[in-house]
């Protein structure tokens, strides 16, 4: 069993430590990239997805300019232990609409409805929702009651209604995250240790992976149509 938490200001640090440790334990599952562990890549979007998550934590105080919320799940045992969350961003001129950002259950959590119950209390304050996923997890948002819509990149759009919100979504830009001094320490670590060659490889799979989630997600829409 669990609890929910809505947050809509900041909430205390050890929820936080336990949200962006569940972030970069799971990024193949929540980023776009999906990058595998295998790649040597792996650790660079480990820390911006990190850092992405982490900037959207602090956002929550209304520093940011950008409507944020939040939903924790937590342990009904041990209410201190986070076993999953959603981040959404309610949409400005439609107070009904959001835009989930992320969300992620702990390993030994899922399949036991904590998702669901997350994403009911979510549709349940804003019924217009919208989120991104891979092809793989499009039944079981489907089963939650989401549409699929389109296509996002790499991911299948999927909307809680058959047509998207006119309104606005405030979103961060997280692209000069990439261009930190923390990336370039950590491709530079990684260059060291594994030399030039190995990295440029990295790069080629990277995007020959990125080519194909998109590819797949093309073929799906096609197959759906």
């Amino acid at each position: 069993m669990y609890s929910l938490t809505r947050y809509t200001t900041p909430c205390p640090e050890p929820i936080n430590g336990q949200i962006l440790q569940m972030v970069v334990d799971n990024l193949t599952d929540i980023s776009s990239v999906a990058l595998p562990p295998s790649n040597l890549l792996y650790n660079i979007y480990q820390y911006a997805i990190g850092f992405e998550v982490h900037l959207y934590l602090e956002a929550l105080n209304g520093s940011k300019g950008i409507a944020v919320e939040l939903v924790v799940a937590t342990d009904a045992q041990d209410p201190e232990k986070v076993v999953g969350f959603v981040l959404y961003l309610p949409v400005k001129d439609d107070p009904e609409a959001c835009g989930i950002a992320f969300m992620a259950v702990l390993a030994g959590q899922r399949r036991q409805g904590v998702a669901r119950g997350m994403m009911a209390d979510v549709v349940g304050r804003y019924p217009h929702a919208e989120l991104a996923c891979s092809v793989d997890k499009v039944p079981a948002f489907e089963a939650m009651g989401f549409q699929v819509r389109g296509a996002r990149g790499t991911q299948v759009l999927m909307n809680s209604r058959d047509h998207g919100t006119d309104g606005l979504m405030g979103v961060l830009d997280v692209a000069s995250i990439y261009q930190s001094l923390e990336v370039r320490q950590i491709h530079t670590y990684l260059l060291q240790k594994h030399g030039k060659r190995a990295m440029v490889d990295a790069e080629k799979q990277r995007d020959r992976h990125l080519d194909q989630l998109t590819r797949k997600v093309q073929l799906f829409l096609q197959n759906r149509a």
